[in-house]
């Protein structure tokens, strides 16, 4: 993300720098980012696309997100633990989606090890690594949020220790961010809502 404050977007409110920076990434950034995302499912697929989104813009990621839910059976866990072969190689010739042969089969692999879990055991992790909202003053500029945080790296090692691949700890930072379990809105913009301040 690049340094600076909020900017003003289409309606004249400020936002953060990158919700505005194409109309793509307006409704995201206003509806969906920072907001908490709870259950298996739904934390299952914002964990996977977080992981194909390493090395790429997200941008590239939420344009193909309705891609992406297809081809994965909307990122049902049992659903997609029951893939095949034939569904792999299925997966690996979708041009909807990012066909990288290690991400898909880290979903794949993932999909297998959460369908092991009990429900709401991988909401119930992610969700113990959220920070204390009190020791996080709002940031003002993109220089106050970091990539990584003490959080993000612990629940890397506990995701991986359980088994689960391309989990990092800036990807689970992504993640946090992304599910609200941290909240980055800068101060100044119009999706962080009063309560957050």
């Amino acid at each position: 993300m690049a340094a600076g404050g909020a900017v003003p977007g289409p309606d004249g409110a400020l936002r953060c720098p990158w919700g505005v920076s194409t109309a793509d990434y307006l409704p995201y950034h206003d509806g969906e980012w920072g907001r908490p995302v709870r259950g298996d499912d739904a934390l299952f697929e914002r964990l996977s696309l977080e992981a194909f989104q390493s090395g790429l813009s997200w941008i590239t990621i939420l344009r193909r997100r309705e891609g992406f839910r297809r081809a994965f059976a909307d990122f049902r866990i049992a659903a997609v633990a029951a893939y095949t072969d034939e569904d792999r190689e299925r997966l690996l010739a979708d041009a909807g989606i990012i066909r990288n042969r290690a991400k898909i089969d880290a979903t794949l692999a993932n999909a297998r090890v959460l369908a092991g879990w009990a429900p709401g055991d991988l909401d119930a992790l992610i969700w113990s690594h959220a920070p204390d909202p009190e020791t996080r003053p709002a940031p003002r500029t993109f220089d106050d949020v970091p990539a990584i945080t003490d959080e993000s790296t612990a629940l890397s090692k506990a995701l991986k220790k359980r088994g689960l691949r391309f989990v990092g700890p800036t990807t689970a930072y992504a993640l946090m961010q992304a599910c609200g379990l941290v909240n980055d809105h800068l101060a100044d913009c119009v999706a962080r809502t009063p309560a957050d301040t």
